[in-house]
């Protein structure tokens, strides 16, 4: 006979769920401990914390962390694309790029690892807000996610783009030209095989599939280009179609109905004004048709869930040494609006230093903003139009620095 606490629990998940309630709508932050910034010089901490994980509760207000689990090898070297989770949020997949070197423990070396992680325990999440709905007691633990795999994909393992049904992933490899082939069936992850889109230092960065799962883009950061490759069932293959978008394209997003991608040029770290730009998906074949001028190294960018909005976070010379002419005290999140292909800036505030990933909440109006330095998670709200619609209302510490966040893809 089922507990009284179990259709308690049950009954009052049920009347969210019809009244649209998000009851578990989350973000993995991953936390890079390895590394730490020194007036502009990445240098590897002595005694550091070990990498982490942060699972946040988006629907919660204001955000706040579920869980935090140690000893999740990532790195805040690549794309902070470098997790994702599965549409209904049963795993998360998070790669590691660098790893302290086995041989000198002052320095770093590629890694290749991918950790999978199991949140279904958090889904729907029966901690915080929705303690009372279900019956539990203010004290009693949350539920626990765990580690169920660590794979190898490719060495310098950085973005990770899965398709819409959550059964194909790609693992950009940027220190090794590839792109690892991921099978996904259900909370079981294999990795299937391997694609070259350039040489050995070509950095493969950023990787994102259409919305038909039958296209992906590859950013080649030491190219200067963007390949693109077919996708047929669970095969994966290199078209000779590329493009060039700008100096060094990094991460890149494409928006839920399939129409453009959007790709951020983080350029060369020397003082000059870098870009983002807009990538027709519709024409035949598809190519760059607009950029804009952002500011200095846009280390990040992420669709909102509506297509309507692109945030851009620009670094503005705040990963410099203090002595630079370029240096800035504070990175700038911008947020762009989208009209086709067009895109007009909607607002900006200023941010932390070495900033990394950010990740939208369904509502469209709140953000996420990963700052190295502060080892903290800015909660940013939107509010549209211009002028001042962007103001910092919260924050979230992490045990390391944050590095990459992603939230499960509309």
């Amino acid at each position: 006979m089922r507990s009284g606490m179990y259709l308690a629990a049950t009954a009052a998940v049920a009347l969210m769920a019809t009244a649209g309630v998000a009851l578990a709508e989350m973000a993995v932050s991953a936390n890079d401990g390895k590394v730490k910034l020194n007036d502009g010089k990445v240098e590897v901490v002595k005694a550091g914390t070990p990498d982490t994980v942060s699972i946040i509760d988006l629907g919660a207000n204001p955000p706040k962390v579920l869980a935090e689990l140690t000893d999740i090898p990532n790195s805040v070297v690549g794309p902070p694309f470098n997790v994702a989770l599965t549409p209904k949020q049963e795993i998360a997949l998070v790669a590691s790029n660098m790893k302290v070197d086995p041989a000198d423990p002052t320095k770093t070396v590629p890694d290749d690892r991918l950790t999978v992680i199991d949140l279904t325990p958090l889904t729907p999440t029966l901690t915080g807000r929705l303690k009372t709905a279900v019956g539990l007691g203010k004290n009693d633990p949350p539920p626990v996610p765990k580690v169920i795999a660590t794979l190898q994909v490719g060495k310098g393992a950085a973005s990770i783009a899965l398709n819409k049904a959550g059964t194909l992933g790609l693992v950009a490899n940027r220190n090794e030209g590839t792109v690892s082939i991921l099978s996904i069936a259900g909370k079981t992850v294999t990795v299937t095989g391997k694609v070259t889109v350039g040489g050995e230092k070509s950095g493969p960065s950023g990787v994102a599939i259409t919305p038909d799962g039958k296209t992906a883009l590859v950013t080649l950061d030491s190219d200067n280009k963007i390949v693109v490759l077919a996708i047929d069932g669970s095969a994966v293959t290199v078209t000779d179609r590329f493009m060039t978008a700008g100096l060094r394209p990094y991460p890149i997003d494409i928006v839920k109905t399939g129409e453009v991608a959007v790709v951020a040029n983080v350029g060369a770290t020397n003082g000059d004004a870098d870009t983002m730009s807009v990538i027709d998906l519709k024409a035949q074949p598809p190519r760059v048709v607009n950029t804009v001028s952002v500011g200095m190294t846009p280390e990040s960018l992420k669709v909102s869930p509506d297509g309507k909005y692109v945030a851009v976070i620009v670094n503005n010379g705040s990963n410099l040494a203090a002595k630079s002419p370029f240096f800035n005290a504070a990175a700038k999140l911008q947020v762009w609006a989208r009209n086709g292909t067009q895109l007009t800036k909607s607002g900006e505030v200023a941010a932390g230093r070495w900033c990394q990933g950010i990740a939208w909440r369904s509502d469209n109006r709140t953000l996420l903003l990963q700052c190295m330095v502060e080892e903290e998670i800015s909660v940013v709200r939107f509010s549209g139009g211009t002028g001042n619609s962007l103001q910092k209302v919260g924050s979230i510490k992490t045990k390391g620095g944050p590095a990459g966040i992603r939230t499960a893809e509309p």
